[in-house]
Formats: C-alpha cells, structure tokens, sequence
C-alpha cells in the first residue's frame, strides 16, 4: 500500500508547479507597522518612571499614608478648634440670652407694679394731693396769722374788759386753727413716703436691670452727652438747694456782699 507523503510548499516552489509569492508588497507594510509599534513602546516606556523594586514600592505607599493620615489630623484639629469656638459662641449667647429675659422679667414686673395707668395715676393723685393739702394749710396759716395781728392791734386801743376778753378769745381760736393746719405735714409725709416707696421700687428694678448688662460703669460708656438747652433765665431757676449742693450762694455769700 502506497503511503502519500504531505508535500510541503518549499518543494512546490521548487518544482516549479507553484508560482513564488511575491510577499515584498505585502511583508513590508506589516514589517513596517510592526516597527512604529515597538517605537511608540519604547518612547512611552521612555517616558514613564522607572519601576519601583517591591522594597521601594512599600515605601511609597507608606509615605503616601503617612501623608494622608497626616492631612487627616490637621483637617480634625482644625474641626476641634471650630467645635471649641462653637462651644464659646454657646456660652456666650445663652449668657446674652439670660441677660434679656431676666430684663425683660424686670421689665415686666415694672410695668405690672409701677409703670400701669393705675399705680402712676396712684402717683400722681399723691402728688397733688401734697401740693393741694400744702396750699390750703398755708392759706390757713396766713389768714390766722392776720387774724391775729389784727386782733392784737385792737385789744391794745380797747378799753373795755369784755372786748379785750372777746379778742383775746379770738386769738386762741386762731391759734387753734395755725395748730390744726400744721397737721398737713403728717398727711404730707404719708403721701410723700408713698411716693418715694414706688420710686425706691422702680429705683431697684432698674439698678438691677443695669447690674444684668455690667453695672453703672458699663452704662455710662453708652449715655449721651448732655446738652443744656435752657435759656439764660432758666439756668438761674435752680429751685431751693438741697443739703450738700454745689453751685449755690450762701446767706454768708450774700451778707459779704454788703459787708
């Protein structure tokens, strides 16, 4: 039995039974890409860095963490101080928050006790009722007072038992009458004491008021200047002077005068 060999393609082209290629046209345009190819490699392997050992490698990576993990604590001490600062805020605004509502309690219990219609027309009606009860016991003085001196005047010319008896009755009862009209100052003193009750109370809520927001000194940075606005003859009506005013002349000033 006949055993058929494989012909390989050399002995073909040897033989002549089959054309040789002609593989220039075609060998050439993939030689030549081929060839770009491993260039654009090389100049890309040209540029890039030079691979790290495994050694070199973790070192990197362990700086890199280093610096991340460093970046990480100063990004939470920078969150640390906010929050602090935050804390600070807090405080301070409920400091400022206590500081109004506790004025505004005292506001409060100003307006309910001493600044309505009613406790101010209190006030007020003690007021003139003082000023009235004053002027109708002077009136009473001063017309016993002349009662008298006319009374004294007459008895001094009049002979007659019985009429120096009449005016000398008169006088008493006049003198009565200065007495009764000096008991305004009891009731002057009742309604001045309640008058001065209600302002001490106003003077302690608003004295508390000023203590809240830092006392009198912390007040008086914010006070306006004052500005006299008087005329020249307004400024000369002081009223009667007090114990321990200034500004004031003295009897001995006066009687210097003509000394």
């Amino acid at each position: 039995m006949a055993v058929h060999r494989k012909r390989f393609r050399v002995e073909d082209i040897a033989g002549g039974e089959m054309p040789i290629l002609d593989v220039t046209e075609e060998a050439i345009p993939m030689h030549s890409e081929i060839m770009a190819e491993l260039r654009a490699i090389r100049a890309q392997m040209a540029k890039g860095s030079v691979p790290l050992s495994g050694s070199a490698a973790m070192a990197a990576i362990d700086a890199s963490t280093a610096h991340e993990l460093s970046e990480a604590r100063t990004m939470l001490d920078t969150y640390r101080a906010q929050i602090e600062q935050c804390e600070k805020l807090k405080v301070e605004l409920d400091l400022i928050h206590d500081a109004i509502d506790r004025t505004k309690r005292e506001i409060a219990t100003l307006h309910g006790k001493s600044f309505d219609g009613g406790e101010m027309a209190k006030v007020n009606g003690e007021l003139g009722a003082v000023v009235g009860g004053t002027e109708q016991a002077t009136q009473q003085i001063l017309e016993a007072a002349e009662s008298i001196d006319q009374a004294a005047s007459a008895m001094s010319k009049v002979d007659s038992v019985d009429q120096q008896k009449r005016l000398a009755d008169d006088i008493q009862e006049r003198v009565i009458s200065i007495f009764e009209a000096c008991n305004f100052q009891d009731l002057t003193g009742q309604r001045i004491s309640k008058v001065m009750g209600t302002m001490k109370f106003i003077e302690q809520h608003i004295n508390a008021m000023m203590d809240i927001w830092g006392g009198v000194d912390a007040i008086k940075s914010h006070v306006p200047a004052q500005v006299d606005n008087r005329s020249e003859d307004e400024k000369l009506l002081n009223g009667p002077k007090l114990t321990g005013d200034v500004g004031h002349a003295s009897q001995d000033d006066i009687d210097a005068l003509f000394d």
